[in-house]
């Protein structure tokens, strides 16, 4: 059931916003919850996205910017976003070069909040 309702927002963002490649939900310690991905390989994603939030994290920290809540990576072929959902987990969209950026930020703050109550 958890799952099911993860993947059912995972796939509306992929629906709502124009240039959503792959999704995936991870605890913040790496570990896979559910993904929709084509091409890249899930866990790697999840780890890596955990890596990137834990840097932003602890950047913001460090620099008393207060709580994070997104790390923006743009590449030669897209976007990495890794959002923070609560203390616990996270989501990561990859989009590519014509990723809306603003529409994605737009639905994707709710969608984690979503996210953070079905993970409770």
């Amino acid at each position: 059931m958890i799952q099911e309702s993860v993947l059912n927002e995972l796939y509306a963002l992929r629906d709502q916003v124009v240039g959503v490649r792959d999704t995936a939900v991870a605890s913040v310690d790496g570990m896979l919850i559910a993904s929709d991905t084509d091409k890249v390989r899930p866990d790697v994603l999840a780890a890596l996205a955990a890596a990137a939030l834990g840097l932003g994290k602890s950047t913001g920290q460090e620099v008393g910017m207060g709580e994070l809540r997104e790390v923006v990576t743009r590449c030669q072929s897209g976007h990495i976003v890794v959002y923070a959902i609560r203390d616990r987990s996270l989501l990561v969209v990859l989009g590519d070069e014509g990723l809306d950026i603003a529409r994605l930020h737009l639905q994707s703050r709710p969608a984690v909040s979503r996210l953070a109550d079905i993970l409770a």
